[in-house]
């Protein structure tokens, strides 16, 4: 995925184009709008890339740039990454250890959800299950890697 890419999914959000993103359940409410419940995270299997972790089928991210238990994604990175939500507690499904999860306090005073101390994140262009597009592209000052349940970033297909 190339900067051009990025660009043109930043100005869809800008203009109002860009795709639903559920945040905090799999019917849950759209980015930039606050979730309605825990957020349920699961892990997920791909033929390219294993056992990753997912909200609602929608794969989640790690961002190198971010210190441990801190995101530093805001504004146009959020836009392009939206952070993945809760209201409460969030719930670790099969294949998830629910002693990883956690959640951080966002500038905005949402809450976002961690695991193994990591914010996650979704991808703009992610617009269905199973979809991994966002998997090791560099941006907004890092990189971008899906997350193995055993809290570490994947970094190549196998």
């Amino acid at each position: 995925m190339t900067w051009t890419t990025i660009r043109f999914a930043l100005a869809a959000a800008t203009l109002g184009a860009a795709p639903q993103i559920a945040l905090g359940q799999q019917a849950g409410p759209t980015a930039g709008q606050a979730p309605t419940g825990p957020a349920q995270i699961e892990a997920r299997q791909s033929a390219g890339f294993g056992s990753y972790l997912a909200e609602g089928g929608r794969a989640l991210y790690m961002f190198t740039a971010d210190p441990k238990g801190s995101s530093g994604c805001y504004d146009a990175c959020a836009q392009a990454w939206p952070p993945v939500l809760t209201q409460g507690q969030p719930s670790a499904g099969q294949g998830v250890d629910k002693s990883k999860l956690g959640t951080i306090q966002r500038k905005d005073g949402a809450m976002q959800v961690t695991y193994n101390g990591m914010p996650l994140y979704l991808f703009v262009k992610d617009q269905s299950a199973g979809s991994t597009a966002g998997q090791e592209i560099h941006g907004f000052g890092g990189e971008w890697y899906l997350v193995s349940p055993s809290g570490e970033k994947i970094e190549k297909k196998r």
